[in-house]
């Protein structure tokens, strides 16, 4: 029973992550807007998704090993932390200091994921609503 409600609910739970992971990284990319040298960064949403969903139940650590029971895993370097590849967005107009940053662009991109990321949350519930629903049998 509990592995049907996973599986109900996989792709939701993928998708709901990785758009938390991309608001960190848009959240990120504003508060760095003055500094010199900070290069933009973002995820390739669609890609990761399919990815997520397509490797249920692989590890996400992006590929680290532990050598001992003690070692906490992490994250190989340009990896979220459920091992999708963060890009970098190329400047659409350069600036002196060498910082890709456009704010216009972040914060369009910064509401539209967390309109999607709302959208996700309604939508998920909203599947949980009718679980319940045909659980108790109504």
């Amino acid at each position: 029973m509990i592995g049907k409600l996973d599986e109900a609910l996989h792709f939701q739970q993928s998708a709901l992550r990785l758009r938390a992971e991309r608001q960190q990284l848009l959240a990120s990319n504003i508060a760095n807007a003055d500094t010199p040298n900070y290069k933009a960064r973002d995820i390739d949403f669609s890609a990761a998704l399919k990815q997520a969903v397509s490797t249920a139940g692989a590890p996400a650590d992006g590929g680290l090993t532990t050598t001992a029971p003690a070692h906490i895993p992490g994250k190989a370097a340009g990896m979220t932390a459920s091992g999708v590849p963060v890009l970098y967005r190329n400047a659409a107009q350069g600036s002196v200091d060498g910082n890709t940053v456009d704010m216009d662009v972040e914060r369009s991109q910064f509401a539209d994921n967390a309109l999607r990321y709302e959208a996700g949350v309604t939508f998920a519930a909203g599947q949980l609503k009718k679980l319940l629903a045909a659980v108790q049998g109504q």
